[in-house]
């Protein structure tokens, strides 16, 4: 069980880049007589800077963040506090998500349709060192490791690294090569490399091939 401060209290840290999400869920959190919001903020580095400040007790996590990615910040963290559990909350009901945040060092993982209560719960699980996700995500996760998963076009996106996959999604979105390189801080070069890399993993002819995967994963299959 994690050490509580002195006022008795958990300290949680809420990342997210919705503000009203951000005040949604302070106010759930402040109707509990056990947890306290210690700090939000709505990107990467404005999270490890309230990490660094307010030394919360666990971090409440999105990983679809408007100006960097959930996924990166989550082993930042590890890396700087290695004992801080992290509790995804998603807008993706996909199992595929729940892994990679798993393998980043995330000890839970709740989607938004989920109800508030099991945001409560999951923030009570992690924080008592155990692995979170909802019943039904896990059943996805199980039936996966039972048969795969291999998309109906044929290609399998778990073939992909976290990197790739983010410059997949973001080509899915209809960003260039250029607007890539900027969001993620990376050279053009490196993103080309990440395309070819993509292209070979999922077995794609060219760039048009590519482009229309990205779109039909980012429209169809990621919420699914």
């Amino acid at each position: 069980m994690v050490k509580k401060p002195e006022s008795g209290k958990s300290k949680v840290l809420v990342v997210d880049d919705h503000p009203v999400l951000r005040q949604g869920i302070a106010q759930l959190i402040a109707l509990e007589d056990d947890m306290m919001v210690c700090g939000e903020a709505a990107d990467a580095a404005s999270a490890l800077k309230v990490a660094q400040e307010q030394k919360p007790d666990v971090a409440i996590v999105d990983i679809s963040l408007k100006d960097s990615n959930g996924i990166d910040l989550i082993k930042d963290m590890l890396v700087r506090w290695p004992k801080l559990p992290v509790l995804v909350l998603s807008m993706h009901n996909e199992s595929f998500y729940a892994e990679r945040v798993f393998r980043a060092g995330a000890k839970g993982y709740v989607t938004k349709c989920e109800p508030s209560s099991k945001v409560i719960e999951g923030i009570r699980k992690v924080l008592e060192g155990e692995v979170y996700v909802s019943e039904k995500l896990a059943t996805k996760m199980i039936c996966k490791l039972m048969g795969g998963r291999i998309d109906s076009d044929g290609y399998s996106i778990d073939r992909l690294s976290d990197r790739e996959f983010q410059v997949f999604e973001l080509i899915g979105q209809g960003l260039q090569t250029r607007e890539i390189a900027r969001k993620l801080h990376l050279s053009v070069k490196t993103i080309d490399a990440h395309r070819e890399n993509i292209k070979n993993k999922l077995k794609l002819e060219n760039a048009t091939e590519l482009l229309k995967t990205a779109i039909h994963w980012v429209q169809f299959e990621r919420g699914s």
